[in-house]
């Protein structure tokens, strides 16, 4: 059995979540900005199909990516150094969500699933405001003025919390995750939260570690007091892949 949350209570520790299904925590309470920023500070986040209540997840092992061991192939090197395609940040965001959500493109989403069904209309409207408050952010590989793809998250401190990606145009999401590391590691960025084990994540270099070393370096890195703000898109040829 897991708690129903109502109103302004508390998650339960993440001990309690369950090893089967893996990471399920709770259930209940709103998607409020007050709620979701509460949960990722303390490594939950919400993940519910249209029929479901809101359900709340921490499993264990973690899926990270530490900035300084991303992973770039010589074939993503030699996309990469393709001038044919523009990164930007934060300018499509809307359209980014849509584009992880909709069925027809290639998803790296939650726990392999083909396509984010788990974005309901409430999830858009909750993250979109995040995006007005300055804490979710998207990278977009645009090519040829087209939204080719991308991904978007979650940042709170020194930490950044992957939520989906998806691509048109093959690579065009790991491009556009190649950007964002890049940027995130100039900004002291200590940890991106990969949340589930995605063969697409992993390729770049993301890895399991235990839920009690992630909670750990966790609460290290939350607490910087960096004002949330939309981010400026890189200047082009600011990031050289390896």
């Amino acid at each position: 059995m897991i708690p129903w949350l109502e109103g302004d209570d508390p998650f339960p520790p993440l001990t309690s979540a369950l090893m089967h299904p893996n990471g399920l925590l709770a259930a209940g309470a709103d998607l409020s900005p007050e709620r979701l920023l509460a949960a990722y500070r303390l490594g939950i986040f919400p993940w519910y199909s249209e029929d479901e209540p809101i359900l709340w997840w921490s499993p264990d092992p973690r899926m990270v990516l530490i900035p300084s061991e991303l992973k770039i192939s010589r074939s993503l090197a030699k996309t990469l150094r393709n001038r044919g395609h523009e990164i930007r940040f934060d300018t499509a965001f809307e359209a980014v969500m849509h584009g992880c959500a909709t069925r027809g493109a290639t998803h790296a989403a939650r726990g392999g699933s083909e396509s984010g069904t788990w974005i309901t209309d409430a999830m858009r409207a909750a993250y979109l405001r995040l995006h007005e408050l300055g804490y979710a952010h998207s990278a977009e590989t645009w090519i040829e003025g087209e939204l080719a793809g991308g991904l978007y998250g979650v940042a709170i401190g020194r930490m950044f919390y992957g939520e989906s990606m998806f691509t048109r145009v093959r690579d065009a999401s790991k491009m556009a995750m190649v950007h964002l590391v890049q940027h995130l590691e100039r900004q002291g960025c200590g940890m991106i939260d990969c949340q589930m084990h995605t063969t697409h994540l992993a390729s770049l270099g993301a890895r399991a570690i235990p839920r009690s070393e992630f909670s750990q370096r966790l609460r290290e890195l939350v607490d910087y007091a960096l004002t949330p703000t939309k981010w400026s898109s890189p200047e082009a040829g600011n990031d050289v892949a390896a």
